[in-house]
């Protein structure tokens, strides 16, 4: 019964995230909207750890995923903005953009295949701390 009730929720979970209206873009793509976007939040959602380590986007904003409840209030002043956001491979950003999208934001765009991905298109990328 308890494996029933876990496969039961994993299934209801994944379904919920894969089938949200948000936009998966691949890096070039995301690159390419995100800077001829001009009222833009990017959001990485990555740990500090991984954020300084594995490098960011430069310009981002590092909001972990475990955390982003509790700044909901305040990302509703930025509702009618465009929202990139991302992280390591693109499963929490996916999350992430589920949860903006039920806060009401309407523009939500996920990196497909995370900072992994960017990397390999050789996109800009910083080290350390913003």
């Amino acid at each position: 019964m308890r494996r029933f009730i876990y496969t039961f929720f994993s299934t209801f979970i994944f379904f919920s995230v894969v089938h949200a209206d948000v936009q998966n873009l691949d890096p070039k793509t995301f690159f390419e909207k995100l800077t001829k976007t001009k009222t833009a939040i990017l959001l990485d959602v990555r740990t500090p750890y991984e954020y300084e380590r594995d490098g960011h986007i430069p310009n981002s904003n590092l909001l972990p995923i475990q955390v982003l409840p509790n700044y909901a209030d305040r990302l509703l002043k930025y509702k009618e903005y465009t929202v990139f956001v991302y992280c390591r491979s693109g499963n929490r950003s996916l999350v992430a953009a589920k949860y903006l999208e039920k806060l009401g934001f309407k523009r939500i765009f996920n990196l497909k295949g995370g900072i992994i991905e960017w990397k390999k298109y050789g996109l800009p990328i910083k080290y350390g701390r913003n």
